[in-house]
């Protein structure tokens, strides 16, 4: 009989034990995922191969199961790494450069455009030609008709 209830319980654990880890994966990728490999520099902890990207993922998964939250971990490696640990960052005072700059140049930009097609469609299109410039323009004409 204890057998029995030992294996019925066993049995009931498992699947919880199965979404648990589900999840755990889950918030472990999406975690890898935000931040940034401080070697690579230009690829996210889970798409880096190098061995401090391992190490990272190790790390996130043991905070994980210690029970830590998704921003408690993200906290842990900006205080190790710094702000630049986090592979987009953070709309904060000290990134809105950061952030701003592109659509600051792309506003410049337009400014510029309009106002070289504004001073463009200001200048004549072209000049009328003078009788002597008609005079050589027949001339050429009448001798590229010749065969």
């Amino acid at each position: 009989m204890r057998k029995l209830t030992l294996l019925l319980s066993l049995l009931l654990v498992t699947p919880l034990y199965a979404v648990d880890q589900a999840e755990l994966d889950a918030r472990e990728a999406r975690l890898a995922a935000q931040l940034r490999c401080v070697v690579c520099q230009n690829q996210t902890v889970a798409e880096s191969n190098a061995p401090l990207a391992a190490d990272m993922r190790t790390e996130i998964r043991k905070q994980l199961e210690n029970g830590s939250s998704d921003q408690q971990v993200i906290d842990f490696f900006e205080q190790r790494y710094g702000s630049f640990v986090h592979y987009l960052p953070p709309f904060r005072p000290a990134t809105w450069l950061l952030w701003g700059a592109p659509f600051l140049f792309g506003l410049c930009g337009l400014f510029l455009l309009f106002r070289v097609l504004r001073r463009r469609s200001r200048e004549p299109h072209a000049t009328p030609l003078t009788e002597e410039q008609r005079a050589q323009a027949r001339r050429l004409l009448h001798e590229d008709a010749q065969p």
